[in-house]
């Protein structure tokens, strides 16, 4: 039986070509600064950002901690979307790593209201913790891959800058979002002090993120990443894969999206199914489902005997699918013919 797997585009296997460029890589050692592939890497992956200078992160988790730990200090706070996956989804590193409050505030699909943001900047006295940074994503995992408007990222930097604020952005999926909104990359990282972004997920690199920001904050960085255990020997090896993600895998994230469209306007009007089609802007569905012989559960143990591999939303009251490389047309009629078989 065929299996597809939409569980996440983090499932995505390298290319053909990113495991013959593994192979040939050439390599050195990372930890003290020699290997030329993860160089030339990070200096790539700056300049698609227009930032100075870029670090090559084993996970978009740890670029994640790294960037909040080299802008804050102790008995800070942190403003996050309440549904941001830095807050939900990241193993608590705000408060265990860098030891500063998170403060999530709520937002209409990821995008916080300004005037919010700035009504909940504190300034330091010995009862509140000192506002330092702003934590924005794009897309936005947890509202189904929704893009946060570019005017949005705008009003929020004008906050930061009244404030003396640093903003971070957790771009995992950055370039889903420039694909469906049509802004540049660029764009989106002029409006905040660091990046991160992953080179799998859609862009289907088998491991790796990037963190990209002022160099002096990278430098920083790298001293961050070493203490956490994230400094590798010859990591040209998966850096050669990265440099083809982000050259080439990026193009094509447009089939994504539209594979991802036209499963939610196929399903969106089954019995259960609780979704609206035009929420889903990139290759994330997130649904609701409430059917009288069917729990969530039901429904994916359903679907994986017809060899359709999804996973439950977060809260489990829903179902999270997502599109990408390795899901093709064929899966796509597959996946609609197994939810009108169990459900119409």
């Amino acid at each position: 039986m065929m299996i597809s797997d939409f569980r996440s585009d983090t499932v995505t296997k390298p290319t053909p070509e990113m495991r013959k460029a593994m192979a040939e890589a050439e390599v050195g050692d990372d930890v003290i600064g020699f290997d030329p592939t993860a160089q030339k890497l990070e200096a790539l992956a700056a300049a698609t950002m227009g930032k100075e200078a870029g670090l090559f992160c084993p996970s978009g988790t740890m670029g994640n901690s790294i960037a909040v730990k080299a802008w804050t200090r102790e008995l800070q706070e942190v403003i996050v979307e309440s549904r941001s996956h830095i807050f939900n989804l990241e193993s608590t590193h705000l408060t265990f790593v860098s030891r500063v409050t998170p403060r999530p505030l709520p937002s209409r699909r990821g995008a916080m209201d300004p005037g919010e943001v700035e009504r909940n900047v504190r300034k330091p006295n010995v009862h509140t913790p000192q506002t330092s940074l702003i934590c924005l994503e794009n897309t936005h995992n947890n509202w189904g891959g929704a893009v946060v408007p570019l005017e949005n990222f705008k009003a929020i930097r004008g906050v930061a800058d009244r404030h003396e604020l640093k903003v971070h952005l957790d771009g995992a999926r950055l370039f889903n979002a420039s694909t469906a909104s049509g802004v540049p990359v660029m764009d989106y990282a002029r409006e905040v002090d660091s990046v991160m972004f992953c080179l799998s997920k859609g862009l289907s690199a088998p491991i790796g993120s990037m963190l990209v920001g002022p160099a002096e904050f990278i430098d920083y960085g790298r001293r961050i990443r070493k203490a956490l255990g994230g400094g590798m020997r010859q990591v040209g090896v998966i850096a050669a894969a990265g440099l083809l993600a982000l050259t080439e895998m990026s193009k094509r994230l447009s089939e994504d999206h539209g594979r991802a469209k036209r499963l939610a306007m196929a399903i969106s009007a089954l019995p259960g199914v609780v979704l609206d089609p035009f929420d889903v802007e990139t290759n994330i569905i997130i649904f609701g489902f409430d059917h009288p012989k069917y729990s969530v559960f039901d429904l994916l143990a359903e679907l994986e005997k017809r060899g359709i591999r999804a996973l439950a939303a977060p809260g489990g009251s829903g179902i999270r699918m997502v599109t990408h490389k390795d899901v093709g047309d064929a899966d796509v009629d597959s996946a609609i013919g197994a939810f009108r078989e169990i459900l119409a």
